[in-house]
């Protein structure tokens, strides 16, 4: 059983703090032609080939099910994130940006994971959601995106876009908890703080505008650090 906090979910917490340090670090070689070129293909293929190998496991272990379709927050954005790098698609970089690194955040803060270190599950999950925060920074220190207040609700708009096909398959098979919105996680979450189904889904819409202000509140301070420095 995975246990929060314990030894593998510590080090997964260091290697991600590692890889958004090295992306901020070389962040003016990543902006060379080839390298960026290289990354953003690398970086695309990685979460592609994570959400592959996890639906290739289903199978193999013949769990595959309603439940199993990429319907989760962080599936979807980790799908959309890889389009972002592959295509530099700017009109995703506000979805991934704001939705992924919220979404990715939460989920390795409060893993929704019962498989422990060694599993595959672990490595596929702990890879996946620092793939979507990595590409986050990606964007904001090498692609140089300036998130707004508009692009944060923005955002929020799109969370409730991405929500409808959870909340229909949720509805039509009546077993699936696509983006929570049936119920709290099974695993300890931060939604455990909040109210009882339904009204927790009402709170969350408080929740998500603040951390969408709060990020985009990072951001503008990073970008001003960052100017200070340069001066």
């Amino acid at each position: 059983m995975f246990e929060m906090f314990a030894l593998p979910h510590l080090a997964a917490l260091a290697a991600a703090l590692a890889a958004f340090a090295a992306i901020v670090l070389y962040r003016k070689g990543l902006r060379e032609e080839r390298t960026n070129r290289r990354f953003r293909i690398g970086m695309a293929l990685l979460l592609v080939l994570c959400e592959a190998a996890l639906q290739l496991s289903y199978f193999i272990d013949g769990e595959w099910s309603a439940g199993s379709l990429p319907f989760q927050l962080c599936s979807l954005t980790l799908l959309l994130s890889a389009a972002a790098l592959a295509f530099r698609w700017k009109r995703l970089y506000t979805i991934v940006f704001f939705l992924g690194t919220l979404g990715a955040l939460q989920a390795m803060i409060t893993p929704n994971l019962t498989q422990p270190f060694p599993h595959f599950r672990y490595f596929h999950f702990f890879i996946a959601h620092i793939g979507i925060i990595a590409t986050a920074v990606y964007l904001l220190a090498v692609e140089r995106y300036r998130p707004t207040l508009r692009s944060a609700f923005g955002a929020l708009a799109w969370l409730h876009v991405l929500a409808i096909p959870a909340a229909i398959v949720n509805i039509a098979t009546g077993t699936t908890n696509f983006m929570f919105l049936a119920r709290k996680p099974e695993t300890a979450s931060l939604l455990d703080a909040l109210a009882p189904w339904p009204w927790y889904l009402l709170q969350l819409e408080l929740v998500a505008a603040a951390l969408c202000l709060t990020l985009l509140g990072v951001a503008k301070l990073a970008y001003r650090i960052n100017g200070r420095l340069r001066g």
